[in-house]
């Protein structure tokens, strides 16, 4: 008898529920009262700064941009006091102006917003009147009176970056020759042209750019140094060498003329 009523207890003991931990209500309303005590003394102390914001102080170099338009931007995308105004909102409107590459937008106590900004850069003249910045891009369209010394590149819809990026590698190849690039063009076929300040135009096609290119460092840039002024333009569409269009007038000697001559039949003539 004793084996089983030690085993019904055994049953009895698996059979009860496991108990919930109590809960100290009284804590539990103690912390929550502190915590709204907090919160009620945080929002009481940011309505007591939240005053109007009565000043814009503007920082930085403005060539470029207004500082007027600026200010008058600010103003009208403000929305709350000192302490609730949104600060990166009011720093995306500045920096969609035209002229802006970035801006910071910070409070000064106690009633004024500071914003610096740093203009763009321009690099480059992008087709008739746009701008590219150093990055490649295109940050101005409709420039009234774009800088004439930047030089000028063109090129399909789309493709200001890639441009950008040949100009920035031709360009460091022919400061080393003593050349400077005027324009770069892509047409809409994807051939490529440059034309040098020196009044010299390269033709360097669609196929196998970057080996024209270095035939063009290695041997034509060294041809023409010396002639550039009586040269219309090279064309290195050529499997195996160059041609040399010379401007009306001039009549190069045989031996140039002969070294600059491709073979017949070159197939990437039209490439």
């Amino acid at each position: 008898m004793s084996l089983l009523r030690r085993k019904n207890r055994r049953r009895k003991a698996s059979r009860r529920r496991p108990e919930l931990p109590s809960i100290d209500w009284a804590a539990l309303l103690r912390w929550a009262a502190a915590l709204a005590s907090v919160a009620a003394l945080a929002w009481l102390v940011a309505a007591g700064l939240d005053q109007p914001v009565r000043r814009v102080v503007l920082e930085g170099s403005f060539q470029r941009v207004a500082t007027v338009e600026v200010e008058q931007l600010l103003r009208a995308r403000l929305r709350g006091g000192f302490v609730t105004a949104n600060l990166d909102e009011l720093r995306e409107a500045i920096e969609a102006l035209a002229w802006v590459d970035r801006a910071r937008v910070q409070r000064r106590w106690p009633d004024a917003i500071a914003v610096e900004v740093v203009e763009q850069l321009p690099a480059a003249r992008w087709g008739d009147d746009g701008l590219l910045n150093t990055r490649g891009e295109l940050f101005v369209t409709g420039a009234r009176h774009p800088p004439p010394e930047l030089p000028r590149l063109d090129g399909p819809p789309g493709t200001e970056t890639l441009v950008a990026q040949r100009y920035l590698a031709i360009q460091g190849r022919l400061l080393d020759q003593g050349l400077r690039l005027a324009a770069l063009r892509l047409d809409p076929r994807g051939a490529w042209e440059m034309d040098l300040t020196n009044g010299v135009t390269v033709r360097l096609g669609r196929n196998s750019v970057d080996l024209r290119m270095d035939r063009f460092i290695r041997v034509a840039s060294q041809v023409i140094a010396g002639r550039a002024a009586d040269i219309a333009h090279v064309d290195m569409r050529y499997s195996n060498g160059f041609s040399i269009g010379w401007r009306p007038g001039v009549d190069p000697a045989p031996d140039r003329a002969a070294a600059t001559t491709p073979q017949p039949g070159d197939p990437d003539k039209d490439a």
